[in-house]
C-alpha cells in the first residue's frame, strides 16, 4: 500500500472533523472496534493518514492514560493540523455520544430506571463481542507479521488482560523495549541517543462556583489521569469512588450507566457523562467529561511532536512495533473479558458467532445495523430467557 505523504494532506481539516463527528455518532463496540474503523477508513480506504502515523498514534494511546480510541483520533488529528487539530477532531468525536448519555440520564432520572436497557444489552453486548473479535483479528494480522517476538510479546499481553480483567502499561513499555534492545540495541554511552522521556503534565485546578461539582471533577480527573487503557480498564477504579467511596450512586444505577456506555456509539468511557448527571445534572456531566479527557489530550499533544520528530529512527520504530504488539495483544485479551461477561448463554453465543459471520460475508455491512438487529433480537429473546 502507498501511504500517502505526512506533510501534504489530502484532506481538509473540517473533512476529519466531520468523520470524526460520524464516527462519534455510529461508532459502537468500544474502543477495538473503533480503532478498527479508524483504520479502514483513514489508512486504508481514504489514505489520509500514513500506516506510520497510524501505529505511532495507536501506540501513543497506549502508553499515555486515558480512552484509547478517543487519544487515538486525537493523535490523528494532529498528524496535519497539529493541536488545533487534535482539539477540533478530539471535540468532535466526544460530543455526540456525550449528548446521547445525557438524554438517557435526563430519561433515567425523570422515569425511575431504564429496564428495558436489560434486555438491550443481552443482544447488543453479544453482538459486540462479534465486532471486536473481527477487529482484533484485522489488527493482529496487519501489525504483526511473521516476527516471533512481535507474536511472543502479543500473546503475553493477550493473556495478561484476560486475566487480569485490565490494561497495564508497563506490559506496552516492556513490548517496546524488547523489540528494541533485539533490532536496535543502543550505544548507551552515546549523549545523542534516541531515548526519550515522557514530562508529568499537573492538571489545573478546579475552578467549579459549586463545591460537589468541584469534587466531580477532581475525581474525574485523577480517573482520567492514572487509569491506562480503555473504559474496560476505567470502571472498576469508577466503582471504587463513584459507589464505594463517594457513594454519589448505588450498585444498581453504576451497573445501569455502564450499559448505557455499552448502547451507545463513541468511547465506552463516556458512561462518566451519565454519571455526571445522575449525581449533579447537567453541569455534573460536563464536569466529568472534562475531568476524564482533559488529561488524555493533554497526554496526547504533548508527546506527540516527540512522535513526529523522531518517529522514524530505528530505535523507536523498534520501539512502537513491540508497544503495537503488545497494544493488539490488550485488545484481543479485552474481547476474551467482555466475551466472559457478555456471552452466557446459547442465545447470546448464537447472537456473538452470527455477527461474526454476517460481518465477515458481508464486507460492507455498516456495524450499527448489526447492532440494531441485535437489540431487537434481545428485547425479544431476554423476557423468554429471564423468566425460563
Amino acid at each position: 500500500m502507498i501511504e500517502a505523504e505526512s506533510n501534504q494532506p489530502g484532506y481538509t481539516l473540517w473533512q476529519m472533523a466531520l468523520y470524526a463527528l460520524k464516527l462519534g455518532s455510529v461508532g459502537f463496540g468500544g474502543p477495538a472496534p473503533l480503532v478498527g474503523y479508524m483504520y479502514r477508513d483513514l489508512v486504508e480506504r481514504r489514505r489520509w493518514v500514513s500506516e506510520t502515523d497510524y501505529r505511532e498514534g495507536l501506540t501513543l494511546a497506549q502508553l499515555m492514560p486515558g480512552p484509547l480510541a478517543a487519544q487515538l483520533a486525537m493523535y490523528l488529528g494532529y498528524v496535519h493540523y497539529r493541536v488545533r487539530g487534535a482539539s477540533i477532531v478530539g471535540f468532535a468525536f466526544v460530543l455526540p455520544s456525550f449528548w446521547m448519555v445525557v438524554a438517557l440520564g435526563w430519561l433515567y432520572v425523570r422515569y425511575g430506571g431504564l429496564a428495558w436497557m436489560q434486555a438491550v444489552f443481552y443482544g447488543v453486548g453479544a453482538a459486540v463481542i462479534g465486532i471486536i473479535a473481527i477487529s482484533a483479528y484485522k489488527l493482529t494480522r496487519k501489525n504483526l507479521g511473521s516476527d516471533w517476538l512481535l507474536w511472543g510479546i502479543y500473546l503475553v499481553s493477550a493473556a495478561i488482560t484476560a486475566v487480569t480483567a485490565s490494561e497495564i502499561v508497563w506490559v506496552v513499555v516492556l513490548g517496546g523495549v524488547l523489540v528494541w534492545l533485539r533490532r536496535a540495541p543502543p550505544k548507551w554511552l552515546n549523549p545523542a541517543g534516541t531515548a526519550s522521556s515522557f514530562a508529568v503534565v499537573a492538571l489545573p485546578a478546579a475552578h467549579w462556583d459549586w463545591p460537589l461539582l468541584g469534587q466531580i471533577l477532581g475525581f474525574f480527573a485523577k480517573a482520567g489521569a492514572f487509569v491506562f487503557g480503555s473504559g474496560l480498564a476505567i470502571v472498576p477504579f469508577l466503582y471504587g469512588g463513584v459507589v464505594t467511596e463517594h457513594h454519589w450512586l448505588n450498585e444498581r444505577q453504576f451497573v445501569d450507566a455502564v450499559a448505557v456506555a455499552m448502547i451507545t456509539p463513541g468511547p465506552v468511557v463516556i458512561t462518566v457523562g451519565f454519571i455526571g448527571y445522575l449525581i449533579a445534572g447537567l453541569p455534573g456531566s460536563i464536569a466529568a467529561a472534562a475531568g476524564t479527557f482533559l488529561p488524555c489530550y493533554l497526554f496526547t499533544i504533548i508527546p506527540a511532536p516527540y512522535f513526529k520528530k523522531h518517529g522514524k529512527r530505528p530505535a523507536v520504530v523498534a520501539f512502537v512495533d513491540g508497544a503495537t504488539a503488545a497494544a493488539v495483544g490488550a485488545i484481543a485479551g479485552a474481547a476474551v473479558v467482555l466475551a466472559q461477561r457478555s456471552v452466557a448463554d446459547v442465545p447470546t453465543l448464537l447472537i456473538a458467532l452470527a455477527s461474526v459471520v454476517v460481518l465477515s460475508a458481508v464486507k460492507k455491512l455498516p456495524e450499527p445495523v448489526v447492532v440494531a438487529a441485535a437489540a431487537v433480537l434481545g428485547l425479544l429473546v431476554y423476557p423468554l430467557v429471564s423468566h425460563s
